[in-house]
């Protein structure tokens, strides 16, 4: 069935960048009689599967929202499990990066991590940087609207420092103050477990990006998954404020 999907989908129009909410661990867990940390360590497996999925796609970039500064606020137990497993998931799959030529990123509030966790990140991305292949980005302690508000306050001290003149500032200029400034934005945000928000997820980056949704959780969110969130990605049309008439015009072979 996976080789039947990959076989339906066009690699010259692969989104160049996913963005996918990584939803219902903890609902997976409970449903199974399990604590939610149970959902959390399952939940790895699908992360391993979808960035080998996406890497022998030959998509560019992929983020995955693991942690948002919303989370903090879960209970005590849950966070410090959370935040053990996902700095010793990291640090075991370095070699498993390097290996497949994947480059780590992270995006977020890192001043928020324990100093171990911020330390294990360091010296992952120091140990991936020279890797082209994917671009995998982890959202970790993030929020969009942290980020849009971090963005203003240092367009707001380069100002004041006469560094840049206020009478300039463009949709260009505060692209550069995000996160994410050097990846391009995403064109598909996937999300799972049924729900139908966004959640505080790059929301200045998907203004024009299709957006999927699955009851599927994601411990059981799988390459098939994937295939299937593409495909429905490369059926629909992207006018981006144009008519579909004008997209036919300049695009008749696609």
């Amino acid at each position: 069935m996976p080789e039947d999907l990959v076989a339906g989908i066009n690699k010259a129009r692969l989104p160049k960048h996913i963005a996918i909410i990584m939803d219902g661990n903890g609902r997976w867990a409970q449903e199974k009689g399990q604590d939610r940390l149970y959902g959390h360590f399952h939940g790895v497996e699908s992360v391993r599967n979808i960035v080998e999925g996406a890497a022998e796609l030959g998509i560019q970039y992929l983020t995955l929202y693991a942690f948002s500064t919303e989370n903090w606020d879960r209970p005590q137990r849950e966070v410090e499990g959370l935040m053990s497993l996902l700095v010793d998931t990291i640090h075991k799959e370095v070699p498993t990066l390097n290996k497949n030529n994947i480059r780590l990123h992270v995006i977020g509030d890192l001043n928020m991590l324990p100093d171990f966790a911020r330390m294990e990140l360091e010296e992952s991305l120091e140990m991936t940087k020279a890797n082209t292949g994917l671009n995998l980005v982890m959202a970790l302690s993030y929020s969009s609207r942290w980020e849009l508000v971090n963005a203003v306050k240092n367009i707001g001290i380069d100002v004041k420092a006469g560094r840049i003149n206020p009478e300039t500032i463009n949709q260009d200029t505060l692209e550069q103050y995000l996160s994410t400034s050097d990846f391009p934005d995403p064109e598909l945000m996937i999300r799972t477990s049924g729900e139908y928000r966004i959640s505080n997820f790059l929301l200045y980056q998907l203004a024009y990006a299709e957006l999927y949704f699955t009851d599927t959780r994601w411990p059981d969110f799988r390459k098939e998954n994937l295939y299937e969130a593409i495909i429905d990605f490369q059926n629909r049309e992207r006018r981006f404020g144009k008519t579909g008439q004008q997209i036919k015009e300049e695009s008749p072979l696609t």
